[in-house]
């Protein structure tokens, strides 16, 4: 076949568009500016993406602040609350101090989860003493006060130390009611309180044994007696040792004084 057949010429001239569309097919993707805009679009977006994360990280973070109450000073050592707040909300309670040595490690880590719990479902200091440690409660329950108060005052707090004294609420009147006296082997016993609302805020034994060595025994377990009854809001208080007639005598009298309030 000669080279200027017009079969050949055709057969050349469809292989060269061929190989042409096949260049520019090859091409294209690399130079298409739809598809370098839209990749070009994706990574700036996701960059954005990753940074909400932290930033609203960080934010959280800072309305979290630490507060820690006054150390307080028991019979068994001291008893120091710290709190983790959030928003005005109680998110952890930790006792940072409490007593330790001898028995005091057990009622420790007996009362303390129990107190750390409480304060977390009541959001303020109005929780109850635990059975066994009158004085590591007594002095958990100051320190938390101290620490709501702090709290309140560096910048308020909506559902602590706020919720439990509402200023619309009428306040309640204080009460002072004496027991019955009761009589022990070394002398009559009698207790009075003060009482606001159904709360016990302060327990005397105005009667109570002296006398000799009555006197000793009755400097020793009257303030103790005194405390527990406030701590336990109950006669349910433990007798002081080597004082046990001054003891149960103080739990009649007191009894019967809360049979008078009520409570």
């Amino acid at each position: 076949m000669k080279k200027s057949h017009p079969i050949r010429r055709f057969v050349l001239a469809s292989a060269a568009t061929v190989s042409g569309i096949v260049l520019l097919l090859a091409l294209k993707p690399a130079s298409d500016p739809a598809a370098a805009a839209a990749q070009g679009g994706a990574a700036p977006q996701q960059t954005a993406a990753g940074q909400e994360a932290p930033q609203g990280g960080s934010a959280q973070q800072s309305g979290t602040r630490t507060v820690a109450g006054d150390v307080v000073k028991t019979q068994y050592g001291p008893v120091q609350v710290q709190l983790t707040m959030s928003g005005g909300k109680i998110t952890k309670a930790d006792a940072v101090q409490a007593p330790k040595g001898g028995t005091s490690d057990q009622k420790t880590a007996l009362a303390v989860p129990k107190l750390n719990q409480e304060t977390l479902t009541a959001q303020s200091a109005d929780i109850d003493a635990v059975s066994g440690a009158t004085y590591t409660s007594d002095g958990y329950k100051q320190s938390l006060q101290s620490a709501l108060d702090k709290a309140k005052a560096a910048g308020g707090t909506s559902g602590a130390a706020g919720s439990s004294a509402s200023p619309k609420a009428p306040a309640a009147q204080a009460r002072i009611i004496t027991g019955k006296i009761a009589q022990t082997q070394y002398g009559p016993v009698q207790v009075r309180l003060s009482v606001t609302g159904t709360k016990i805020t302060k327990a005397e034994a105005v009667q109570a044994p002296s006398g000799g060595r009555s006197t000793e025994i009755t400097g020793n377990a009257v303030p103790k007696l005194n405390q527990e009854a406030v701590a336990a809001g109950s006669a349910d208080i433990d007798a002081v040792s080597g004082a046990t007639y001054t003891s149960a005598g103080y739990k009649e009298s007191l009894q019967s004084a809360l049979d008078k309030a009520g409570g």
